[in-house]
């Protein structure tokens, strides 16, 4: 029986775009989330019809609220980071307890007219560890897919061949989420180590972003070789 990725926030590009990436490699079936579950159901309809397109029939996604795409094997928070803890606190923590949890967040200042971004980590010194206090502390909190070119996700028909840094705590929740990352696309997943090294994962995409903007490059990416 194949585990599940449920997606918080999974209706905006990086959410339906990794449903659709995820599901696309056959391992993992996805639920996506929203406040509305209607949206959810939208989004997930878009995801289904993708896979027909692709004729994928391995996996299966389905849309609901973010409440309910916790009962998933895995959860994805793809939300802005100022979004994280309302959100929890309207779920309920008690649901997170023992579930592995993704963090893909970035906090970041962006000056797009002057062309350059920059980190803007919370006190704790990442969104990731910041996430981790909001969640109890069974929960097993992973950090990943952060430095994936954002409009890459959707772009189906796109190669995704980055290496993507993996950082946690917990030895057997980040071996799940590094095969998570392995079945998507030609992601390469590398152990970054510890929870502690998301203050310096989440800071190289705003590096990635201004280096993109500056020079004319487009959805530029991270290799490690």
């Amino acid at each position: 029986m194949k585990k599940t990725v449920g997606i918080i926030g999974g209706t905006g590009n990086i959410g339906e775009g990794l449903a659709r990436r995820i599901c696309l490699g056959e391992k993992f079936d996805v639920i996506i989330g929203s406040r509305e579950s209607e949206k959810a159901c939208v989004a997930a309809d878009g995801v289904v019809c993708a896979l027909n397109e692709r004729k994928c029939t391995a996996t299966t996604c389905s849309g609901t609220t973010n409440a309910d795409v916790c009962c998933a094997d895995v959860i994805i928070i793809s939300l802005p980071f100022e979004r994280v803890q309302s959100t929890i606190e309207s779920i309920g923590k008690s649901v997170f307890e023992n579930k592995i949890v993704i963090s893909l967040i970035n906090p970041m200042i962006r000056n797009p007219k002057e062309k350059y971004f920059l980190p803007d980590a919370p006190a704790e010194g990442s969104a990731a560890l910041a996430i981790q206090k909001m969640l109890p502390a069974s929960t097993k909190l992973i950090a990943a897919f952060n430095n994936v070119a954002a409009n890459k996700w959707m772009e189906l028909d796109e190669v995704l061949d980055y290496s993507v840094a993996v950082c946690g705590d917990d030895a057997e929740a980040k071996k799940t989420v590094m095969e998570l990352v392995g079945s998507v696309s030609k992601l390469k997943p590398l152990d970054a180590g510890p929870l502690a090294m998301t203050k310096v994962v989440e800071g190289i995409t705003p590096l990635v972003i201004t280096i993109a903007m500056r020079n004319g490059l487009k959805d530029v990416g991270v290799y490690f070789k």
